[in-house]
């Protein structure tokens, strides 16, 4: 079975700490978010959080359809937060089906 680009790329942040996981964990960081990697599955409360930090890091929004806790290997897990800026953009262009990125749209 091969691995998806989305997955390795994650799995280089994870191997390197570039990356950040959960609400309370991004809450505290101040700058350095490239991207960030949302549950598709999330609560709205997860929802509004993410949005928040999307406006605050001035960053993309990625929606994960497909087996987000299995992408970041923590089952509890909703969001995380990518900290490297050529990982980021690597996962952005890998143009994987099972990937959104968020434009905004009404809620």
């Amino acid at each position: 079975m091969e691995q998806s680009k989305v997955r390795s790329y994650v799995g280089f942040c994870i191997r390197a700490r570039k990356i950040s996981f959960g609400i309370t964990a991004i809450g505290m960081l101040k700058s350095g978010v490239f991207l960030l990697i949302l549950d598709g599955d999330a609560a709205k409360n997860s929802i509004r959080y993410a949005l928040k930090f999307k406006k605050r890091f001035a960053c993309p929004l990625l929606i994960c359809k497909c087996g987000f806790s299995d992408l970041v290997n923590k089952p509890e897990c909703k969001i995380a937060a990518i900290k490297d800026k050529s990982l980021a953009e690597a996962i952005l262009n890998s143009g994987e089906d099972g990937y959104e990125i968020y434009t905004g749209g009404g809620e």
